[in-house]
């Protein structure tokens, strides 16, 4: 099924958002942040939002589309752990919290696929 020519944008409003965020409420991000890294959790925090926003601004420009939603994949399984240290750390937590880390988890292989198919075309077109 062919995406829309506003996928790649669509992404891209996506990823700032959450860009944006890790430097909003950056606290709720450096819980997320596993041990097993070196350094500050702020710092993996801030680095993350950063290239979340990079590659925001990538997929809006067709010049960089198909590298940053390459990149965008990438990102997206590489941000993944994260995420299950989200599900695991709330698994004590009421039940709607609980809920949104496990269907986090889940998320990540659609995101993945999105980015490879605004890839495939370059332009958004799958």
């Amino acid at each position: 099924m062919p995406r829309s020519p506003r996928s790649p944008l669509l992404l891209a409003g996506l990823l700032a958002t959450g860009g944006i965020a890790h430097f909003a409420v950056p606290r709720s991000f450096d819980a997320t942040i596993p041990q097993a890294l070196p350094g500050k959790p702020r710092t993996w925090t801030y680095a993350s939002g950063a290239v979340e926003l990079a590659l925001a601004a990538g997929l809006v420009l067709p010049k960089t589309r198909r590298t940053a939603a390459l990149a965008s994949a990438a990102f997206s399984v590489g941000v993944f752990p994260a995420n299950v240290k989200m599900a695991v750390d709330w698994r004590h937590r009421p039940t709607p919290q609980k809920a949104a880390a496990l269907g986090r988890l889940p998320l990540q292989l659609p995101l993945v696929l999105w980015a490879r198919g605004i890839a495939k075309n370059g332009k958004g077109q799958a």
